[in-house]
């Protein structure tokens, strides 16, 4: 039986710091991958967007997980441009709404609130595994939290299963042909390079991993 914690906002604030932390890293990295495919701007967006994402937070101490996420979802939103921005501002508002208004989340209610985050990204950009895009490596990443929740598997193990799911997922992408986005428009030119959105998603996920470890 795994271990029950219990997150909260700073658990949520943690995370976006983290993510903007990881992508600050690998900024460059993004880039490279974008300009193969796509307009080679996905890690100056994504950059932008969270580093926005962690001021707004700074400035709301007192909001609950589910506020903070929506407001991290409303930032991306207003600041990053291209498909990431719509993309990731649905899908954290869409985890935020999933929440509520508690003032804490458990395992569980975290898994409902990734599966609602890859739902509003499937609704957004229609997009399925194979198709050569963050839902590549995002629901690889949900299915195996659900699959550690329902073994009662305890957080670290959990995340660490989401965070090499995503990881093999990205890694997945380099031989398929692009069907969504405009890494679509190169047709069998899409072959053989990684997708930038699955790379950065994966990055997203790691950081959650990172930061519950970290939850008492």
């Amino acid at each position: 039986m795994a271990v029950a914690i219990a997150m909260d906002a700073q658990t949520v604030t943690a995370w976006m710091n983290e993510i903007a932390a990881s992508v600050r890293a690998e900024r460059d990295y993004l880039v490279q991958l974008d300009a193969a495919i796509g307009d080679g701007d996905h890690g100056i967006n994504l950059n932008r967007g969270f580093d926005a994402v962690t001021l707004a937070l700074s400035t709301e101490p007192d909001g609950t997980p589910g506020k903070l996420l929506i407001l991290s979802g409303k930032t991306l939103v207003s600041t990053v441009g291209g498909a990431s921005g719509p993309l990731w501002g649905s899908a954290l508002r869409k985890a935020g709404r999933a929440l509520g208004d508690e003032p804490t989340f458990d395992l569980a209610q975290l898994v409902d609130a990734m599966a609602a985050a890859l739902a509003s990204i499937q609704d957004l950009g229609a997009a399925v595994p194979g198709d050569k895009t963050m839902v590549d490596a995002l629901e690889p990443a949900v299915t195996a939290m659900r699959g550690g929740l329902a073994r009662g598997a305890s957080s670290g193990e959990m995340l660490r299963s989401a965070a090499e799911a995503a990881e093999a997922g990205m890694r997945a992408t380099i031989p398929m042909q692009a069907r969504k986005g405009r890494a679509s428009y190169l047709g069998e030119r899409s072959i053989g390079h990684q997708d930038p959105g699955a790379t950065s998603t994966a990055m997203i996920i790691r950081a959650l991993e990172r930061t519950v470890a970290g939850t008492p």
